[in-house]
């Protein structure tokens, strides 16, 4: 516990008045504090009620007039002097962003009350952390330094995290330093500890990286006793995720396409937990459309395309494999124009033929036979996925746009089992986790992208429906304004000063924005709607198995 020890007093002055929203105090130049602190005023009326406030700046002044004065009064520029002719006047002023009061009273504090360091219970208070229904712990805090360190458990209302009140994570910050996937996957792991009982929650993840999330069932071997002792002290167990299924791409050449090891797949098949998916053509001819996802159609003639094979217009009416598919298009392609109205030009075709081939002939997940290991990915998740359960779908080494497709099949199945009305074990809540969200959902994005559309529908309508999305990405700014603006809770990591400077940042005091170019791996500036303040915290190393390089 702090000491509360009073470290300064209110100084409000013409230049810099207190107001509703910020106070500043002076304090001792030896005074060790940090932006993201948070303090404590005795307020109005009769000093009944407390006022906190999170420090966000941190200046120290001196009675010198200039810095000119400074050079004069060390004889004259000299370095080797330690002290100089006369001792300065100096202090440090510190200013503070209201963000409580224990009376609801906001009029401004008084100029010359006491300020003081606070209690754990304090801070609890002054963030309102003191009082969260259906708590999820999402980190902690580390206050103050020496004696009165404070470290201090972070929970979130999980109505605000995974709905209804609020839904929708985005995670943003410098590949490699951010630790993105580690925060989010720290987050998940709560999610499931908390939910394992009920079975409401299900969850699936897209490894994109490596191994990265091929081993999450497996303990970490190498976690320390103190990230142990952490995860106890946060109340939770230092375990790794529970029933948990992957999902390898099937690849013509080699059985399976992935960076796993074959010996930990072989292990994962036996126990009954690995699988090879694949796309057959008779249950994705209605995403075909996500094929196009990247592609710029300004004139609309490839959707023309892809909605008279969808509709099995014409020669597609019997289509029933891939390779029939190709032949179909091919044919249409190789006829000459006939001058009729409203019917699609061969060249049209011909361009679609060339899309097509791009995506299907190199990615062998476009496969019509099934075999008794493999299964239809997208027919897995519509009938099988149930609450509690994690499926891991690897796309590792998969080209740019069987991943799309691969992402686009997978969220409209989610989707489709929300409305599956044949089944009564629907999870309640769904938890989509993917990496690299720019691929799917940038400014960059052609406005008709399928998958944009899908992304769209999740996070403006999916809180209700729970669908919940957990994204990352490196910078915030590139991605479409309605995806992230509909994310109730954001995670900044460490970026760099370019990012910091775009207009998603705007709000986000300059000291902190300063603190993100900076920030160690493992610490999260984070806003959530049941924060009162935007928050710095830490998390400890992930519990399940790690890879060096991914």
């Amino acid at each position: 516990m702090s000491s509360e020890r009073i470290i300064g007093k209110v100084s409000a002055t013409e230049k810099n008045p207190s107001t509703t929203d910020d106070f500043f105090f002076w304090t001792d130049k030896g005074e060790i504090l940090s932006p993201f602190d948070i303090v404590k005023v005795k307020h109005l009326p009769n000093d009944s009620t407390i006022t906190y406030g999170i420090i966000e700046e941190i200046n120290h002044v001196t009675d010198a007039p200039s810095h000119f004065t400074s050079y004069i009064s060390s004889d004259f520029g000299s370095t080797e002097a330690k002290v100089g002719n006369m001792n300065r006047l100096g202090m440090n002023y510190v200013k503070a962003k209201v963000v409580s009061n224990t009376g609801n009273i906001y009029t401004p504090v008084l100029d010359g009350k006491q300020v003081s360091l606070c209690s754990a219970d304090d801070v609890r208070t002054a963030l309102g952390l003191d009082k969260v229904k259906n708590p999820i712990v999402c980190g902690y805090l580390q206050m103050y330094k020496g004696d009165e360190a404070l470290k201090i458990k972070v929970e979130l209302n999980a109505n605000f995290l995974i709905g209804p009140e609020g839904a929708h994570l985005n995670v943003s910050g410098i590949s490699g330093l951010a630790a993105k996937t580690s925060y989010s996957m720290f987050l998940l792991n709560a999610i499931q500890q908390k939910f394992h009982a009920s079975d409401d929650v299900a969850f699936v993840f897209f490894n994109v990286k490596g191994r990265d999330l091929l081993a999450i069932d497996e303990p970490n071997l190498d976690l320390k006793d103190e990230d142990k002792q952490l995860y106890n002290e946060l109340g939770l167990e230092p375990k790794p995720f529970k029933n948990v299924k992957y999902y390898y791409p099937f690849y013509s050449l080699k059985g399976v396409m992935t960076n796993a090891d074959p010996k930990d797949v072989n292990k994962q098949r036996r126990k009954g937990k690995a699988f090879t998916y694949k796309f057959p053509l008779d249950s994705s001819f209605d995403k075909l459309d996500l094929i196009l996802a990247n592609e710029d159609d300004a004139t609309g003639t490839m959707e023309s395309c892809v909605n008279y094979i969808i509709n099995r217009q014409g020669d597609f009416r019997n289509v029933s494999t891939w390779e029939t598919l190709k032949d179909v298009i091919k044919s249409y392609a190789d006829k000459q124009a006939t001058g009729k109205q409203n019917e699609i030009l061969p060249a049209s075709w011909k361009k679609f033929l060339r899309i097509i081939n791009k995506v299907i002939d190199p990615n062998g997940i476009f496969n019509d036979n099934l075999a008794d290991t493999e299964t239809d990915l997208s027919l897995e998740i519509k009938n099988n996925l149930v609450g509690g359960q994690v499926m891991v779908v690897d796309m590792t080494l998969l080209d740019d746009l069987a991943q799309s497709f691969v992402f686009g099949s997978v969220a409209k199945a989610v989707w489709e089992m929300k409305f599956d009305t044949e089944r009564d074990n629907v999870p309640k809540k769904v938890i989509i986790f993917v990496d690299e969200l720019n691929k799917y959902a940038s400014n960059d994005t052609p406005k008709n992208s399928p998958i944009l559309h899908q992304l769209l529908d999740i996070t403006e309508r999916g809180r209700s429906l729970g669908i919940i999305l957990f994204s990352v990405e490196q910078f915030r700014s590139a991605i479409h304004d309605r995806v992230k603006g509909n994310c109730a809770t954001s995670a900044y990591g460490r970026t760099n000063a370019i990012e910091v400077s775009k207009p998603d940042y705007r709000y986000i005091p300059k000291v902190y924005q300063n603190m993100m170019t900076r920030l160690p791996a493992g610490e999260y500036i984070i806003s959530n709607p049941a924060l009162r303040s935007l928050i710095n915290i830490k998390f400890p190393y992930n519990t399940y198995k790690q890879f060096p390089n991914g």
